[in-house]
């Protein structure tokens, strides 16, 4: 499982572990994740599955007396021996609510680009438009885009979200609960547009909701707490098969809603 067209996984991860401090959140995960698909991560809260979305693209460094073992790879390199800089424009990140930044939706987009050097306003303005249509926003504030981020509904500033992301061109997309703190319509708009993104990108979901994880979703991981409250992964595999078919009964029962 989780093979690019080059027979290689996207990402793949080995025996790592995570720790707060003395604390073990992840236990010993070893997984491949596959391109251009879409990986939904299950599980009662706590389990940790958030951490594992965040270490994907070491946003946990940021939280003092953090520590890993074992290693993640992206494309076969150590994304602990890359620039981080670099690792976090090839592994862009969405979070559970929107957070547009106190500027024009115009600026919101062309922040990352910026970032990385460019200041060619006409180069701007291509990049602008273009992350706009990848994210369905474009026809709706073309007319406004030197409008607040912050005046657009909340599914609007979320794929505004998802367009300032795909502004500095990632390769991978982590989504931390995308659509929970949205109506249903909206989180129906994100779920269509996550499925057109992953023509280009490889994205990985948490997600709590499982009707959206089995929608939305190629492959799924379920991850639980062990007594020690360390979470590890249970179970993986295409998301028809883990909903219809689960292997372990664990899995089978947190499905059906017997606990989480």
């Amino acid at each position: 499982m989780g093979k690019n067209n080059n027979g290689k996984s996207k990402i793949s991860v080995t025996n790592f572990s995570f720790y707060y401090g003395k604390f073990q959140a992840l236990r010993d995960i070893t997984i491949d994740l596959p391109a251009n698909k879409i990986t939904s991560i299950i599980g009662p809260s706590g389990c940790g599955k958030s951490t594992f979305l965040r270490s994907f693209n070491r946003m946990n460094d940021l939280i003092p007396l953090t520590h890993t073992t074992g290693k993640i790879e992206i494309d076969e390199k150590n994304i602990y021996e890359t620039d981080v800089v670099e690792l976090r424009k090839r592994v862009g990140m969405v979070f559970q609510r929107p957070n547009p930044f106190p500027k024009s939706i115009f600026e919101n987009i062309a922040f990352g680009p910026r970032t990385h050097g460019i200041r060619d306003k006409q180069v701007l303005n291509k990049i602008v438009e273009k992350s706009l249509r990848q994210a369905v926003l474009w026809d709706e504030v073309k007319d406004n885009v030197n409008k607040s981020g912050l005046a657009l509904s909340g599914g609007q500033q979320q794929r505004l979200c998802i367009a300032r992301a795909l502004a500095v061109e990632p390769e991978v997309i982590l989504m931390d609960e995308p659509a929970s703190a949205l109506d249903p319509i909206a989180t129906l708009k994100i779920e269509d547009l996550i499925h057109q993104l992953k023509e280009k990108y490889t994205i990985v979901i948490v997600t709590h909701n499982m009707q959206q994880a089995a929608r939305a979703s190629d492959f799924t991981l379920f991850f639980n707490m062990a007594e020690d409250r360390a979470g590890y992964l249970v179970e993986s595999g295409e998301t028809v098969t883990i909903f219809t078919n689960p292997r372990e009964e664990l899995t089978e029962q947190y499905i059906s809603g017997r606990f989480g």
